[in-house]
């Protein structure tokens, strides 16, 4: 089966379209950030962005829960900004992407307004300049985070459902 990867920067909404969308689907969710060692933790908390090093092995762990579930299909967040990043995902297996996109004014006001979360805002232009679009070989959609959440998991249901 194909595992969703929900995908976006930091504030995107990942989380809350994730485990609503892993819901509807019944199928099991995955935090991305659950994927991290503490060093990257701590480097992203102390107001530093994860270089290439940093993140392999992090894109390499969810890869392997993506590849653990071909059988039952899932779905896992992860920024997933970079091409090559995706690359490594999709060679856990059978991928499709929802890519949560929006204007860094709602990006930032959502960071500033959560609790709890170890990713300072003064990383969101990194991750932003980081970002590059899905390509027409990457399976998915992308959806405006200005919608309600209810709106995209409705909207990346019917996509996910008419794929390929």
């Amino acid at each position: 089966m194909t595992v969703i990867v929900v995908m976006g920067v930091s504030g995107s909404g990942k989380t809350t379209v994730g485990t609503e969308l892993a819901a509807w689907l019944g199928v099991d969710y995955a935090e991305a950030d659950s994927f991290h060692p503490k060093a990257n933790i701590d480097k992203m908390s102390s107001g530093h962005p994860l270089n290439d090093e940093d993140r392999q092995p992090w894109l390499e762990a969810i890869a392997a829960w993506i590849s653990d579930h071909q059988a039952s299909g899932g779905v896992v967040t992860s920024s997933a900004l970079k091409y090559r990043y995706r690359d490594i995902l999709r060679g856990g297996g059978d991928v499709w992407f929802l890519h949560l996109h929006g204007d860094r004014e709602l990006l930032a006001s959502r960071m500033k307004t959560r609790s709890g979360h170890f990713m300072p805002v003064s990383l969101l232009d990194s991750q932003l300049a980081d970002l590059e679009p899905l390509r027409p070989d990457e399976f998915g959609i992308v959806a405006d985070i200005s919608r309600t959440p209810e709106e995209i998991v409705d909207t990346t249901l019917s996509a996910f459902k008419d794929r390929r």
